[in-house]
């Protein structure tokens, strides 16, 4: 069957399972990769300030996943309202949607600009009375925050253009923001080629400098690219109806990701009582394994859509062979990254500049962490197929159990109990866990929604 043969929505349940799959995840796993890639560089310059100033940047995680939480969140209310409102032919609707996602982006990013100016250094201060790590934090959330505006508008304008299937223009705009972010990281924290050396202050100017060209450009494609949607500000009033709308769908999924947020803020407070050094470690492991994990995020992407239109056309057959293929591929990735981390440890740490006490304590936590890996790829799956289904509280009680549940009680009595090296195996146990009642949540959903289907 010729390519053309799988034109338009038919390609959902007529090209082959594998073909398909990957054509439909290797954009968003490309997108991923550009991100996570700037993830590690942006820590990689930040460490050759100093240990301290990798401190501050580890403890500013949570803030930083908040903001991304409540954005991404937002967004996938609006990309709900607003492909909804395409595919019943009502324009009006649709404009309404993107308008007061937009102005809701606004809203929120002044509530975290104000956070910023008011209370980066009080938020640094209850953690840490290293007065270098507040000062360095302090210096590079506030403006991180002060300029949210940036990744607030580049996230729902690509959001815009994802709801209508053009994520190709997504993906340039992701990318064209973290390449300016790498390429003015070394310029601004050194001050090279005449600019003043701004240490940690470059680091975040050079974050939502990035942040913002993208913004920009992602404006740029929806008015000249994106037809289907037209944004108008004239005589705007927020519709308090459409934006119930857009929190119906998006509050759970602020939640479901604010979720990483509060366990990386309660493993910062136990780490911290052991040394500044090792929530430093747990900093460098969150940047280190995205590069793991967001291939299969953007695997993710691609299956969602998959999974849900087979299961409309109840062919429970391409769900399955979906779902295992996903499982195969999500599973082949992760064990890759657990060899890396299993056998390049030390040159892992070395890239951010660790000391000897940083490796000794460094070493040993990321690969223990790392036998996480051996069942997350499938943990990670399994969650996307809740989604698809429409049974995304199935995910959220996985996350809330692995995370708040089981990592965070685990993580402190371990602490308590056999000191900072037992800490790391919260994390595999865990995701065993997690994989345990991921297991019995698809057990429960495929006899309600899978087995009886028509098709097989």
């Amino acid at each position: 069957m010729s390519e053309t043969a799988y034109s338009g929505e038919n390609k959902m349940g007529s090209m082959p399972i594998n073909k398909l799959l990957v054509s439909m995840s290797l954009p968003m796993i490309a997108s991923m990769l550009v991100q996570a890639l700037y993830n590690i560089v942006d820590s990689i310059f930040v460490a050759q300030i100093s240990e301290n100033a990798l401190t501050a940047v580890s403890l500013a995680f949570p803030v930083q996943s908040l903001l991304i939480a409540v954005s991404s969140g937002t967004c996938v209310g609006i990309n709900a309202l607003l492909s909804r409102s395409l595919g019943e032919r009502r324009q009006d609707e649709a404009n309404l949607a993107a308008a007061n996602g937009v102005f809701l982006a606004a809203i929120s990013c002044a509530l975290f600009a104000l956070f910023g100016l008011a209370g980066s250094r009080i938020f640094f201060a209850s953690q840490t009375e290293t007065q270098e790590v507040i000062e360095f934090g302090a210096q590079y959330l506030t403006i991180c925050l002060v300029f949210s505006f940036g990744i607030f508008g580049e996230m729902t304008f690509e959001r815009l253009m994802q709801s209508t299937g053009r994520t190709f223009y997504s993906m340039i705009t992701q990318g064209t923001g973290a390449i300016v972010n790498i390429i003015l990281d070394p310029i601004m924290i050194f001050g090279l080629f005449g600019f003043p050396r701004l240490g940690i202050r470059g680091a975040a100017i050079a974050t939502v400098t990035g942040q913002i060209i993208a913004m920009l450009l992602a404006v740029y494609l929806n008015h000249t690219k994106n037809p289907d949607i037209r944004l108008s500000f004239s005589g705007f009033r927020p519709n308090k109806r459409v934006i119930g709308l857009i929190y119906t769908v998006g509050v759970p999924s602020i939640v479901m990701q604010s979720i990483t947020s509060v366990m990386t803020f309660g493993m910062n407070r136990i780490l911290i009582k052991f040394s500044e050094t090792a929530v430093s470690v747990l900093g460098v492991y969150f940047k280190l394994q995205s590069f793991i994990f967001m291939p299969v995020f953007g695997l993710n992407n691609g299956l969602i859509p998959i999974v849900a239109y087979n299961y409309g056309a109840a062919s429970r057959k391409r769900i399955m062979d979906t779902i295992k293929l996903g499982i195969a591929i999500a599973v082949g990735i992760m064990l890759c990254g657990l060899i890396i981390f299993q056998a390049f440890t030390p040159q892992l740490l070395g890239m951010f500049n660790a000391s000897e006490h940083m490796l000794e304590v460094g070493v040993p936590a990321l690969r223990i962490i790392s036998l996480s890996f051996l069942f997350a790829g499938y943990c990670i799956i399994i969650g996307s197929v809740f989604q698809a289904l429409g049974n995304g509280v199935y995910s959220l009680i996985v996350s809330v159990a692995r995370q708040l549940i089981c990592i965070l009680p685990l993580a402190w009595f371990f602490a308590d109990t056999w000191g900072l090296h037992a800490v790391w195996y919260s994390f595999a146990l865990a995701e065993l866990m997690s994989l345990t009642l991921s297991t019995l949540l698809f057990r429960r959903i495929y006899v309600k929604k899978i087995q009886g289907l028509g098709r097989a």
